[in-house]
């Protein structure tokens, strides 16, 4: 369990952290900079940037941090897209070393297996609803991110195609839409061991959302703790205490680490804030604590 209450070097209780921020390098709305003086005005301790499949902002970010008064300490991630018996599980990387060259160059493989992926979709949107949009048009509109369906959302709703992005999602690019076609399917004990291949910490992301049973659940901690898995979201926006509890009484069982964070995404998420997700999410320092302790044993 973590202990809350405890001082380590002028850091109290007060103190708290989000170990999953989104930013516009994937499918977040804030910039770099935005985020960084955001996170400063939020009084954030440490933050850790999770983009999805990509570590394009992670320099920038350490950079940025360092000019900006009040700061929070800059953990480097990424949230990895995966699939488990059609549903899609997302594992999210702390302590990366980003630049390790078996993690790169699968990130670069699953981009370039991603680009195709949304060249078929443009294509079945132009030939089905007569729309005008190309993979080129969304890179032009969203430039340096990795494309992802929220990026279609806001495009479809920019250009008078739909009403809301979650309209969009729900007519026509959502896993069950018309115009849905599934990435590369990866599983998730993939996704742990190229993040253990990077050096870092593999935390299964927000393992609630994807609805599965308690024995599917377990069943799903189970495997991904004998692929190298370390820690579980259980701190997280959707979370009420009783779900806090239930997870963490899984971290005893299995042995795992806690971590969570917010999944910030900026105006994609308009009802989930930096740092306390729906307004009552807090992650204490002394769940980074345990993750950095664990990381410098490695």
């Amino acid at each position: 369990m973590i202990l809350e209450g405890n001082i380590r070097d002028g850091v109290t209780e007060k103190d708290h952290i989000d170990l999953h921020v989104h930013s516009v390098k994937s499918d977040g709305t804030y910039t770099i900079p935005e985020l960084v003086a955001y996170a400063a005005e939020k009084r954030l301790k440490v933050m850790a940037l999770t983009d999805h499949d990509t570590v394009l902002g992670l320099d920038e970010i350490r950079s940025e941090a360092e000019s900006v008064p009040n700061a929070p300490k800059i953990v480097n991630g990424v949230e990895l897209s995966t699939d488990r018996d059609g549903k899609d599980i997302h594992i999210v990387g702390l302590f990366i070393d980003h630049k390790e060259p078996s993690f790169t160059e699968y990130l670069k493989d699953f981009r370039d297996s991603r680009d195709e992926r949304n060249r078929k979709m443009c294509k079945k949107l132009r030939e089905g609803l007569n729309m005008d949009i190309s993979i080129e048009q969304l890179k032009e509109r969203f430039p340096g991110a990795v494309i992802t369906r929220a990026h279609y959302g806001r495009y479809m709703l920019e250009n008078g195609y739909t009403r809301s992005v979650q309209e969009a999602f729900d007519r026509w690019i959502g896993d069950d839409g018309p115009y849905f076609i599934p990435r590369e399917k990866v599983p998730p004990e993939k996704g742990v061991e190229l993040i253990r291949k990077a050096r870092g910490i593999p935390v299964l992301a927000h393992p609630l959302l994807y609805k599965l049973s308690a024995e599917r659940l377990e069943k799903l901690i189970v495997s991904l703790k004998d692929a190298g898995l370390v820690a579980m979201e259980t701190r997280y926006t959707t979370h009420n205490s009783s779900d806090v509890r239930r997870l963490q009484l899984l971290t005893e069982k299995y042995g795992l680490l806690e971590s969570g964070g917010s999944d910030f995404h900026g105006k994609n998420k308009p009802d989930v804030d930096l740092a306390v997700g729906h307004g009552n999410l807090k992650v204490p320092y002394g769940i980074y604590e345990r993750l950095r302790e664990y990381k410098e044993k490695l």
